[in-house]
């Protein structure tokens, strides 16, 4: 496996093109939401934003704009930052009970009072697109990969779209959150790969990379993966999003790969933008798709146990 990916001139490396894998996943989900319209169901997502965030609005923006493509319906229900526990855990379980509701997302950040943990929790699993239930993530463990965290799927989708074969694949995770480097990791040894999982108290974290066929890193650093910790050929995977101002003061998002190091020595690498961020969308959009059609088996489960 290793000998493939070294087998590529060093400076032949390639962009993994991620607008273009989320296109292709996003026309079937408009086939699979039209065949869902056909039965009489309209899958429809509710964002929950809870206080002002200008980087939780543009992802939401995104999300409007996608599901509008693939006529999946959208709802925005926004809180003050002030909102309790109860109340919000109040707005959840009416949008459980309601049948015209087919997922539920609650868009982080979320102020430091409430606990993201539970309030996730309260989501019914069978709303939970965004695949953060205790459940769903419990499910990953058991190899149920059907429905699991958007980001950590799209980034798993990613390496896939090289043609590497997971089997046996050596990759490094740096970043163990819950909601991307945790379910890259059982996401990958599902698939037959031998992952190790790096943190801020890894000692050397270059002696881990170098030795990878495939690294992720998520950990909203720019520039913490630098070339000279890759082994020639290998895939980067860059899930960082992070807003840096040069000299010139003019914005800029950049990963947390140094792109230009990184793209000497890699065979293939996610640009930041363009990269996991539109796979991450749709993977949300195909997760809407399968969360409709449970609530749909579960629906004429009750109607045929009642009849």
């Amino acid at each position: 496996m290793s000998a493939n990916l070294n087998q590529r001139a060093t400076a032949d490396y390639r962009d993994i093109n991620g607008r273009a894998v989320a296109s292709a996943m996003l026309a079937k989900v408009l086939i699979d939401v039209s065949d869902l319209q056909n039965t009489g169901w309209q899958p429809r997502l509710v964002s929950i934003r809870i206080g002002e965030h200008p980087s939780a609005d543009l992802y939401i923006r995104n999300q409007e704009r996608v599901a509008q493509e693939v006529t999946i319906g959208f709802e925005r229900r926004n809180f003050p930052a002030d909102i309790s526990e109860v109340e919000v855990r109040a707005a959840i379980m009416n949008l459980n009970v309601d049948p015209g509701v087919t997922g539920i997302i609650l868009q982080r950040p979320v102020p430091e009072h409430l606990p993201i943990q539970q309030l996730q929790s309260a989501i019914a699993p069978l709303k939970d697109v965004e695949g953060m239930h205790p459940a769903s993530i419990g499910n990953i463990v058991y190899r149920n990969i059907e429905l699991g965290p958007c980001t950590a799927m799209a980034a798993v989708e990613l390496l896939k779209e090289t043609g590497v074969s997971l089997q046996g694949l050596e990759v490094t995770v740096i970043g163990h959150s819950e909601i991307v480097g945790k379910p890259i990791a059982f996401l990958l040894m599902a698939e037959g790969a031998t992952v190790t999982v790096c943190h801020h108290m890894t000692r050397e974290v270059a002696i881990h990379t170098r030795r990878a066929d495939a690294v992720f890193v998520a950990v909203g650093r720019p520039g913490l993966l630098k070339g000279d910790m890759l082994k020639p050929g290998a895939v980067v995977i860059d899930i960082g999003i992070n807003q840096v101002k040069p000299e010139n003061g003019l914005n800029r998002v950049v990963g947390d790969c140094d792109y230009e190091t990184c793209r000497e020595v890699a065979g293939w690498i996610t640009p930041v933008p363009g990269g996991v961020g539109p796979v991450t969308v749709a993977v949300l959009m195909r997760n809407t798709v399968v969360a409709a059609r449970r609530l749909q088996a579960s629906y004429s489960d009750q109607f045929s146990n009642h009849h």
